[in-house]
């Protein structure tokens, strides 16, 4: 079972936007030093969304590669066509991914048994770990708990990301799935509550520029020792809110770039952070101690 801090990768990329391995490279060190869990390769931070399938494939090949086991690597393979998602899971299985996170299907909107079918089909056709990823703020289409209750009987659907931020629906996610499944939260504003109500885990945007906070955090939340969980929080909370202040990933880019761990790359329709944004970003950044 994978549990913790499990961070959303940004991809590095240099200004013209093509990847940027080493720097890639160097991001994948980073958090294997600090302690970071788990790296979730490809989902909504990593810019999936303006990556080919080539690039895309290509990017959770090197993951695992530099990874090399050391901690689980997590494929994004979600998509608004199934068939894609099938292709893209069975990929991710063939490269040695350790699970894979499907987010749902965005625009087509479909109906909750045609989200249940979605799923089905994919964990029954591809023998991997599957991670379901709910974000109806982002994806326009909304998995609601009595879906997931229901392929939470399927043998390798094995989590849910919430991305909700709703601390009720989330408290009814846990048990009405917890037994079956494990729930992580996507929702670093909301997180440390969520894992006190019995979530496992986070997928994190703050995790690429605190993952040693990150980490602490989740250890000691999965230790049950909330005090020091929270405390350590505090320090970061105006990092969570100041990491969304525009559309993910571009503040978090341009923090990275900040703290000289990246170039300042980011593909359109995206667009680096605007000025009026970057004090506070920066203020943020040292009220958590990382400059």
């Amino acid at each position: 079972m994978i549990t913790g801090s499990m961070v959303a990768l940004v991809t590095p990329m240099n200004p013209n936007g093509d990847i940027d391995w080493p720097a890639l490279d160097q991001l994948i060190e980073m958090h294997i030093e600090h302690g970071t869990h788990g790296i979730v390769a490809m989902g909504t931070t990593g810019e999936s969304a303006t990556l080919n399938i080539d690039e895309h494939c290509t990017v959770i090949q090197r993951v695992i590669n530099v990874t090399a086991k050391r901690i689980p690597v997590i494929a994004g393979t979600g998509a608004n066509s199934t068939s894609e998602a099938i292709e893209l899971t069975q990929k991710a299985k063939d490269m040695g991914a350790d699970a894979c996170l499907l987010v749902t299907p965005y625009y087509n909107k479909p109906t909750q048994e045609g989200l249940y079918q979605h799923y089905k089909v994919i964990a029954e056709t591809v023998d991997i770990p599957q991670i379901l990823y709910n974000v109806p703020g982002r994806t326009g289409c909304d998995l609601l708990n009595e879906t997931v209750a229901r392929l939470a009987d399927l043998s390798n659907i094995v989590a849910i990301k919430d991305a909700t931020g709703d601390m009720t629906r989330g408290q009814e996610l846990i048990a009405l799935c917890a037994d079956r499944i494990a729930v992580f939260s996507g929702d670093d504003e909301s997180f440390v509550k969520l894992m006190q109500l019995g979530a496992q885990g986070n997928v994190s945007v703050t995790a690429n520029v605190a993952p040693g906070k990150m980490a602490d955090i989740c250890n000691a939340a999965l230790a049950s020792d909330f005090d020091t969980a929270h405390a350590i929080n505090d320090t970061l909370l105006p990092l969570h809110a100041n990491l969304f202040c525009e559309s993910n990933p571009i503040p978090v880019k341009w923090a990275l770039m900040h703290l000289g761990l990246i170039q300042s790359g980011i593909r359109l329709p995206l667009t680096e952070l605007s000025q009026p944004h970057h004090q506070a970003l920066k203020d943020a950044l040292t009220h958590a101690g990382i400059e």
